[in-house]
């Protein structure tokens, strides 16, 4: 196949993301714009206003990115784009800059999977997993256990039946008060807690299964709020009593799944999985069980160009591609038919 080189856009929300992946190299170019500046004044993300910020993006992004990885369009195997799930007009901008581009340079056009691009993420770092694996994908928007078998075989095992665990952090946070995106700055006023605040439920963990339920907690953080009113220390104390509900979820949902898929690897991918209490007690869990878990670097947890550079280089090598001249986009699409198409 010669020297290969997979030109990645990921356009799939609220990020512009655009990497070039070399096969020898790894990534050699990375470029990534967030709106969160431009979604703030209104609390969340605005769908129309993360389309036209796209357009604006992604040309002069994927320019910086070709000229910091030294390539010509000729070097370029194939432009590996995000095709679903995600915003509708977000994910199209994306779809067509890419497909656009390859029919231009004359390449192949691969759809990648959102959330696979997630889970394969890990796979950039110097220490990665071998198949089979559990991953925990856990984001602003999803949560879910997945039996990894392969590349493209994936089993659901586990996921939240309504807000996943970013999301009810973000909700949280507004609640208290904290600006948007609020996750990470409930994570960092967490950490002044002091340890006073009484148990927060753990939701579904009474009861067998692997799926996840964080709206309830959310409420019950939402009651807590409300109570303490002003008080710093208090809301500090919430914040921490949420979290540590949150992560002590997560890791016993992943101690059930581990036994019952018999696997002793973990990777942790998504935007929260750079949560540090996550991270530490996830590193517990595993030591005791004899296992290793992994993550992608912290610029690789959020959504990035690289990681759907990555996946589609995984598709290229196995002869994946759209060949289809029309553009579509799978705003919903179930990781278990993770096919580019």
């Amino acid at each position: 196949m010669g020297k290969i080189k997979i030109l990645g856009i990921e356009s799939s929300c609220d990020e512009t993301g655009i990497a070039v992946y070399d096969a020898e190299n790894g990534i050699v170019a990375h470029e990534l714009y967030s709106q969160v500046k431009l979604h703030q004044d209104y609390g969340g993300v605005v769908p129309e206003l993360a389309s036209r910020d796209h357009v604006r993006k992604i040309i002069p992004l994927i320019d910086r990115a070709m000229r910091h990885a030294n390539c010509q369009p000729h070097d370029i195997s194939a432009i590996a784009y995000t095709q679903g799930p995600g915003l509708i007009g977000a994910l199209l901008v994306g779809a067509t800059v890419g497909k656009s581009i390859a029919m231009a340079w004359d390449k192949p056009a691969i759809g990648v999977h959102h959330l696979e691009g997630h889970l394969l993420a890990p796979m950039l770092e110097e220490k990665h997993p071998e198949f089979p694996f559990l991953a925990l994908l856990v984001s602003g928007g999803h949560t879910m256990l997945v039996d990894v078998k392969a590349l493209g075989e994936y089993e659901i095992i586990g996921e939240s039946i309504d807000d996943a665990a970013g999301e009810a952090f973000d909700k949280t946070a507004k609640i208290m008060g904290l600006d948007y995106p609020g996750g990470p700055l409930l994570a960092k006023l967490a950490e002044k807690g002091d340890g006073s605040e009484s148990r927060f439920p753990r939701p579904m963990t009474d009861r067998p299964g692997l799926d996840f339920s964080f709206s309830g907690l959310k409420t019950f953080s939402a009651n807590r709020v409300y109570a303490a009113g002003n008080d710093e220390q208090q809301l500090a104390n919430i914040a921490e009593a949420f979290q540590d509900a949150v992560v002590d979820t997560l890791a016993i949902k992943c101690k059930r799944a581990l036994k019952q898929t018999g696997h002793n690897r973990l990777v942790v991918a998504g935007g929260v999985s750079a949560n540090t209490n996550l991270r530490a007690q996830l590193a517990v869990l595993m030591k005791k069980l004899g296992g290793e878990v992994y993550y992608p670097c912290h610029e690789y947890c959020t959504d990035n160009g690289a990681m759907i550079a990555y996946a589609g280089y995984c598709h290229y090598v196995k002869q994946v591609s759209d060949q289809n001249l029309g553009v579509s986009v799978h705003p919903r699409w179930p990781l278990s038919e993770a096919i580019p198409n």
